[in-house]
Order: C-alpha cells, then structure tokens, then sequence
C-alpha cells in the first residue's frame, strides 16, 4: 500500500504538470499570433481541455481502454466505473503504480493535446463553431480509437509497435489533422504573395518563449508520467532524455536555420527544443543520454527544414505545428527502431505504425473537415480575417485600452 501511495502521488503530479503544458500552448500560440485573434485563440484552448476531459469521461477513456477486444475498436460502456472491490474498499489489484482514478485524469490531459496542436496551425483564420466541432468528434472518438491500438492492447501493440509517451499518437495524431485542415483551410490574407511566402510577426515573443518554457517543464510530467510509477531509475533516465534531446534539438535548430537564413532566429530556436521533446517522447524510456541528444539534435534540423517545405507546398501553419508536431513526431517514432536498447523494437514495425496512424488520421480528419466545409463553411470572411476574429467572434479585446477617468 505505501509503493501505491508513492507511485500515485508522482502520477497525480505528472497530472498536473500535463495540465500545465495547456498554459504552455496557449502563451505560445498566441505570442506567434497577432493580437487581434487573442482572445479566439485562448478560447478554443479553454474549450479543449474542459470539453474534452468530458468527453474522454463520457466515452473516450473506455475507448481507449475496452479490456480484451478485436484489436482495431473496442468500448467498454459509458462514463467511469467504480474502481471498488465488492467490500468496498480500494482495488489495488488495478495497478501497483496508480489508482483507476489517476489513470483516467493523466491519460484524459493527453487526449486534449491532439487538438491543441490543430488549434495552432489553422489560427487567424478558422470559425469557431466548426473547430468546436471537429474537436468533440476528434478527440472524443478518433483519438481513443488510434490510442487503443497500441496503448489498449490493440493489434499494433501485438505486433511490438513502440511509442512510450506519444510521439506518434499524440503529437502525430494532431500532426496530420493539422495538415489537413490547413490545407482545406487555405492560407491568411497577406502569406503568400507571388508565389512567395511572407512573414506575419507574432505579436508577443516574450509570451511565446515562456510557453515554450512550461512546455519543457510540462513535459517533465508528460513523458516522466508515462512510465506509469515512481520508479527511481526510470523516472530519473526518463528525464534526462528528455531534456537532452530539447537542448540539442533547439541549439542544432538556431545554428542550422542562421546558416541557412543568415539570423538568429528565436522562433526557429523555440520550435528546435519543442521538436527535441517531441522526438525524444517514443522513446524516452529506451534510449541512452548519447542517443537522446543524436535524436534531438536531428529533430532540430528536421524542424528547419520542414518550416521552409510547409512553405514550399504553400501551406500556412501559423505556429509551426505541423513541423514540430507531425515531422519530429514520425521521426521520433522510427528513432525508436534505431536507437532503443530493446532488440524486439523494429525499425520495420515502427514504420508500419506510423503509416497505420496516417491511414485513420488524415482520413477521418479530412471527412470531417470536409464536411464541415461543405455545409456551414470553416473560414471566417475576409472583412472578419482583417479586423480580427476577437470582435467578430467573441465581442472582445484582449487589450483593451484603460483610460484614467477624467471626471
């Protein structure tokens, strides 16, 4: 009972700092965003986490996790069950590292991240209501379904597909939504001329490097969590892994992108270190610090280089999403085959599970998206685009200017 207790307590504070990273998001997104889409911005961060831990409450959580099923989709009921024996007293047959309850709450802060990431790339320029939408559909069904298929036992799970914290099925999952929407969405007013892509300037770097900040520390919990206990060892390997590979992916990323753009970009440096901690997260538990470091050191040029192609194929994501998300997230996850100290992980199989999770997330994202599309629309208009989407949308500023009272 004393080793639950200990291991439950790390649990619930990796919980929490999972939380913490939604802050994270929200301070970068906006700092890379313009002022006059703040508030909408804040919004469907808020409405992400609070609406999809209902829904995971609701369905997505026994989705996820149906006990013994098919493999591809199972559901074991709706809402939560009682984690009681018949006496009524604590079931510690569940896990010796958590409780029923702290299970749900860290794997509930994981389902909300698949569509923050989406939230970032498709800003400035995407209606409210049917982002509302597609979040309730996507993280309330088509994230837990993908989730089952490795961390519910399900057939990629048998077949020795790894990814420790979510490489893939989190930071992928969002990845390729990201991708679809921006490409249904089309690009802001004012990115492309000519051919050309054309810098939109965030409006607050200070707020987006200190969302990139408490992301890192968030990611602490995020990955330090998912070793599911309080494991001295592991946890301990787990976290330095972790943080080498965000300091070599943001260092390779400032030297790589200021050869090639003749600038010490600090945009360039934040989204290296997010791609570092994205790449690292697979296989965290699997790697040796030397290896961490090779592994974020590549993400770093990853992230470059993937910015100038979602450029190239004139795609607009804001916020580099795509690139830190999807490119670092599939490169983590075949890092596994690589670099992991097990012998059982396959290159081979890594790959197969990243074009698996390709297959569901590009096509139900693209159905919903395209639905959506086609009935009520998911663009604001062009005036709306202009004079920003906190007073269209929310009646709001974010900044509004206070006077002294004069009288």
């Amino acid at each position: 009972m004393e080793l639950l207790t200990t291991n439950n307590v790390w649990m619930m504070i990796c919980t929490a700092l999972v939380f913490f990273m939604h802050l994270g998001f929200s301070f970068l997104e906006i700092g890379l965003t313009r002022q006059k889409n703040t508030v909408n911005i804040l919004f469907k961060n808020i409405f992400i986490i609070t609406v999809g831990l209902l829904l995971y409450c609701l369905v997505g959580f026994n989705l996820m996790y149906p006990g013994d099923f098919n493999g591809f989709i199972g559901f074991s009921g709706f809402g939560l069950s009682s984690p009681l024996t018949a006496e009524g007293a604590l079931d510690l047959t569940y896990s010796e590292g958590y409780t029923y309850w702290t299970d749900f709450l860290f794997q509930g802060m994981f389902a909300a991240t698949a569509a923050t990431i989406v939230s970032g790339a498709v800003a400035e320029r995407v209606k409210i209501v049917p982002f509302m939408i597609f979040t309730i559909v996507y993280v309330g069904f088509i994230y837990p379904i993908a989730g089952s298929w490795k961390w519910g036992g399900g057939f990629l799970d048998e077949m020795g597909f790894y990814d420790f914290a979510g490489s893939t099925l989190v930071h992928s999952v969002g990845g390729w939504a990201a991708l679809v929407a921006v490409w249904l969405l089309g690009a802001r007013i004012g990115k492309f001329k000519e051919g050309k892509p054309q810098a939109i300037p965030g409006h607050n770097l200070p707020l987006a490097t200190a969302g990139v900040l408490i992301l890192w520390l968030g990611w602490f919990g995020f990955n330090g969590g998912s070793v599911l206990s309080a494991d001295p060892e592991l946890t301990s390997l787990v976290l330095v892994t972790t943080c080498l590979a965000a300091a070599a992916g943001g260092v390779v990323a400032m030297v790589v992108s200021a050869i090639k753009d003749k600038n010490l970009d600090l945009t360039m440096f934040l989204n290296g270190i997010l791609g570092g901690l994205v790449g690292i997260t697979a296989g965290a538990d699997v790697v040796s610090p030397t290896s961490a470091v090779i592994i974020g050191a590549i993400a770093g040029v990853v992230i470059v280089f993937a910015v100038s192609f979602v450029d190239m194929i004139k795609l607009d994501d804001p916020v580099g999403a795509i690139a830190v998300h999807l490119f670092c997230g599939i490169w983590g996850t075949l890092a596994v085959g690589i670099f992991s100290t097990n012998p059982d992980h396959s290159f081979l199989v890594q790959l197969l599970g990243v074009a698996c999770y390709a297959v569901i997330c590009v096509v139900s994202s693209f159905i919903i998206f395209y639905v959506l599309k086609a009935t009520v629309g998911i663009r604001v208009s062009e005036k709306e685009e202009l004079e920003g989407l906190d007073g269209f949308e929310h009646g709001m500023d974010a900044y509004p200017d206070f006077r002294l009272n004069e009288h």
